[in-house]
């Protein structure tokens, strides 16, 4: 049995048309509201287990799950450095920034040398990027509505995902600086690869396959 791990939401929207490209289907109508947690698929040997996206890495490290679709972002935070990441699927895409209070004289703040508090979930990928720039950073970590912490006076910045940049608007926020690129990434656990080399490889390649197409797409 091979197991993959999913997060729902964009990752298993855009995952499902990689995995019937690799001969695979999902076998639940309306998995999104499906209180299943293991779905079976169209493949007898493959099933998909639906776990938080800040989980998919760690299923995967431990055996939970053969292998797993998750963002680059929460590879950075997990520290997979143990997992086998032979793909980026180009999914999923977005990007991470720092945003600001319109006004906010982000270039003083930022200043090598400077101090700068930052609200964030992604805790790892905002001190290597402040501590690259010279920068003093005070983080404070949140897990949801980012955008309060500048506004209530929690913090100067956030370092957040952003795609279309409408709730930053919405709260008078604004992009101060671009962290990094952010898509989906095929992860593996190296002991599975190794127990079972030729239907893990073979999900690969189908996915590897259909990148084209998905950046296309």
């Amino acid at each position: 049995m091979i197991t993959l791990a999913l997060s729902k939401g964009r990752i298993f929207d855009e995952t499902l048309p990689m995995l019937a490209a690799a001969g695979i289907e999902v076998l639940e109508e309306d998995a999104e509201q499906s209180r299943k947690l293991i779905l079976p698929t169209s493949h007898p040997d493959v099933r998909v287990v639906l776990v938080r996206a800040s989980d998919v890495p760690t299923y995967v490290e431990f055996g939970g799950a053969d292998l797993g679709v998750a963002g680059k972002d929460t590879l950075i935070e997990h520290g997979g450095a143990s997992l086998y990441q032979p793909l980026d699927l180009r999914i999923a895409r977005c990007h991470m920034a720092v945003a600001v209070p319109r006004g906010f004289d982000y270039a003083s703040a930022t200043r090598p040398g400077g101090r700068i508090t930052v609200a964030t979930k992604y805790t790892a990928i905002a001190r290597n990027f402040f501590a690259e720039k010279g920068v003093h950073v005070d983080l404070i970590k949140l897990y949801g509505s980012m955008e309060l912490a500048p506004l209530t006076g929690l913090a100067d910045a956030i370092v957040d995902l952003v795609s279309s940049g409408k709730t930053l608007q919405a709260n008078n926020l604004v992009e101060a600086e671009h962290v990094l690129d952010i898509s989906a990434h095929l992860v593996v656990n190296q002991a599975a690869l190794k127990l079972k080399t030729v239907p893990i490889r073979r999900i690969i390649e189908a996915f590897a396959a259909a990148l084209p197409q998905t950046e296309a797409a």
